[in-house]
This record gives structure tokens, C-alpha cells and sequence, in this order.
């Protein structure tokens, strides 16, 4: 009890690993669950049934588990889940998830996220994703592993957007951004893919040449989304390593919604 600041208001029904420190004036409701080491800036909220993780950073002035933005939520008992070793800065609201949906909203492991995100109900994001100042998430949106959203990109509901993509500054999303994708653009465009990032992330020029064949089947070749799906598979006959990305890009590709499509 140590860690937690006199001024704290902490539920008694809370449950908070002793290692847990909890700052000025911030709010914990009774259905809260926190890991070890987590840190908890001053002037925070956190209510609903929102469970934390081990080892996060949260910065202060935060408002974590509130209901829904969602005309039909009726008090129903749906879920934050944050994960472990996340770092959420200053002015953050993620809400928990919705029974129109899988009923919680989900935050991964080892993601960077800055100032004024929101995550709204039922969003999915993975693991070692970096959203940056303002970046806004609305209802049902998934975000796949290491993906990077740059400052103030909007996503709308729905919404999916694969592994290793990349926004930039000021991008709306409208429809699904496929793996390794980088967009720009009000609606966003695609550009080129995020080799660069592959390369720091340690992929080999071989693998790397692969991702370049799929991406020249999905953009450059003037073909269908049908077609351009059956030239990504035969990839594998010629491009071996490849196949664990042309896998992943397939099923990706096979859940596009014909109304929704993909950034183009």
C-alpha cells in the first residue's frame, strides 16, 4: 500500500498486485485487476472490468474501461484487457467492449502508445504496435502485430488493418489495409510496402523479396482481387521462404468484405 498515493481513491474490491504504484488523485473502480509492476500516473480513471497486465507504463490523466460510445450498450458486463510491458501516454481513452461484439476490447503485449489515442469498444490490437499522437480507433477494428499508425491517422469502424503496415500523418482508413502495406492519403492510398521496417526487424533480402512479389501482384499488375490472391499463392513454388507472409497476406485477403475492399 506504500506505492499508492494518500490521495488515490482505490476500491477496496480492486485487486492490485502489492508491487503495483498508483499516483495523485487517480480513480480505480472495484472490478479493476492489475499485474506486477505496473505503474499508474497521477489523475488517471480506470473502471469497468478492465484487466492490466504486468510491467505497463501509464502516464497520467488517462481514462481506461468506460462504457461504450454505443447507443445500445445497457450496463452489460463487457471487458478491457490490457497486456503486459505497454507503455500508454498522456490523455489515452480505451472503452471496454460491447455485447454486439466479442464483448471486450484488447490491447497486446510491448506496444508504444502516445498521447489522445482512443480505442473504442471491441477493437483487437496485437503486439508491438506503435500508434502515434491522436491516432483514433472506432468500433471493431483490428490491428495486427508491429503495425505503425502515424499522428492523427482515422480509422473507421470495422476496419482491419494486417501485420507491418504502416499509416502516415493524417491518414483515414476506409477500407482494409493489408499486411505490409504503407498508406497515406484522406482516403488513404497505398504507397509502397514497409520494407524498411522488415529490414530493422532483422528479415533476410530473400524474405524481403518475397513480400516485393506480393506486392507487385496486389498493386502493380492492374488485377483483380480474385487474381491477384491466385498469383500471391503460386508464389510459393518460386519463392520458398516466402511462405509463411503469402499465407498470412491469403488470409487476410479471404476475409475482405466486398463492401468494405482493400486500400487501394
Amino acid at each position: 500500500m506504500s506505492l499508492i498515493h494518500a490521495t488515490a481513491i482505490v476500491d477496496p474490491a480492486a485487486e492490485l498486485d502489492s508491487s503495483v504504484s498508483v499516483g495523485p488523485y487517480t480513480v480505480i473502480g472495484p472490478h479493476v485487476k492489475v499485474g506486477a509492476g505496473t505503474s499508474i500516473g497521477p489523475h488517471c480513471v480506470i473502471e469497468g472490468h478492465t484487466t492490466i497486465g504486468r510491467d505497463n507504463r501509464i502516464f497520467q490523466f488517462n481514462s481506461l474501461g468506460a462504457i461504450p460510445q454505443d447507443k445500445k450498450y445497457a450496463g452489460e458486463p463487457c471487458e478491457l484487457i490490457i497486456g503486459d510491458r505497454n507503455t500508454i501516454r498522456e490523455f489515452c481513452t480505451f472503452n471496454i467492449g460491447s455485447p454486439g461484439d466479442i464483448g471486450k476490447t484488447m490491447l497486446g503485449n510491448d506496444n508504444w502508445i502516445m498521447a489522445y489515442v482512443h480505442l473504442a469498444h471491441d477493437c483487437v490490437v496485437g503486439n508491438n504496435t506503435i500508434f502515434a499522437n491522436n491516432s483514433q480507433l472506432a468500433g471493431h477494428v483490428h490491428v495486427g502485430d508491429w503495425v505503425i499508425l502515424g499522428g492523427f491517422t482515422v480509422v473507421h469502424q470495422f476496419v482491419r488493418i494486417g501485420a507491418h503496415a504502416m499509416t502516415a500523418m493524417c491518414s483515414v482508413l476506409l477500407a482494409d489495409l493489408p499486411p505490409f502495406v504503407m498508406c497515406q492519403g484522406q482516403p488513404a492510398a497505398a504507397r509502397s510496402m514497409n520494407f524498411e521496417g522488415l529490414r530493422r526487424r532483422g528479415w533476410t533480402p530473400e524474405r524481403i523479396s518475397g513480400v516485393k512479389a506480393i506486392h507487385k501482384a496486389l498493386y502493380r499488375e492492374d488485377l483483380t482481387l480474385d487474381a491477384a490472391r491466385k498469383k500471391i499463392a503460386g508464389l510459393v513454388d518460386t519463392q520458398s521462404e516466402t511462405g509463411p507472409d503469402v499465407a498470412m497476406m491469403l488470409s487476410f485477403l479471404e476475409q475482405v468484405s466486398p463492401q468494405r475492399g482493400i486500400v487501394r
